[in-house]
């Protein structure tokens, strides 16, 4: 406090601080969060803190991170998770379809009979954590999203394939019940 030089007392309590020996402001601080930071993640902004009391030295300012939500990237640990979309000309075939990731695109492989849900690792393409500075994977799960086929041909094309691939997938479901 100027007006007591940080002694808290005039002759009588200091009206300015309250005889507390420091004024309350605000103040802007740039600091870098480094990669891999979780939620609850505790930075340490050295002399940033509160002035002491009655004159003594700063204390250190400590943030406590709160990673958000990604719409495409859901974060587990070090390891990335994503839900990718794909075709069924792509999942009977097989594809090279190209993911997102944190650090860009890449292709992915998609072996020809792929059923949905079926969930692919990508090696070291999650997050770099700080301490053991490794990086986690990223894991893609293929969905297959089926059009809508408004055209004749198309269907009996469909009616074609499900002639010649008769398997009932749901047969061994149903024997115990």
């Amino acid at each position: 406090c100027p007006r007591c030089n940080g002694a808290g007392a005039l002759r009588n309590v200091c009206p300015t601080c309250s005889g507390d020996g420091r004024l309350s402001k605000t103040d802007s601080v740039e600091v870098r969060i480094p990669p891999g930071a979780q939620s609850g993640s505790r930075l340490r902004v050295v002399a940033k803190g509160n002035a002491g009391a009655m004159g003594g030295p700063g204390g250190d300012l400590y943030i406590i991170t709160r990673v958000g939500d990604h719409p495409v990237f859901k974060r587990q640990g070090d390891d990335i998770r994503i839900k990718m979309p794909i075709r069924i000309d792509e999942a009977i075939l097989g594809a090279k379809v190209e993911v997102p990731t944190i650090d860009g695109r890449t292709l992915l492989k998609v072996p020809p009979s792929t059923n949905s849900g079926k969930v692919f690792r990508l090696r070291e393409r999650g997050v770099l954590n700080p301490r053991t500075q490794k990086r986690g994977d990223q894991f893609v799960e293929v969905q297959i999203i089926v059009p809508e086929i408004a055209d004749e041909n198309t269907k009996a094309l469909m009616r074609d394939f499900a002639n010649l691939n008769p398997n009932d997938p749901r047969k061994n479901l149903f024997e115990s019940v």
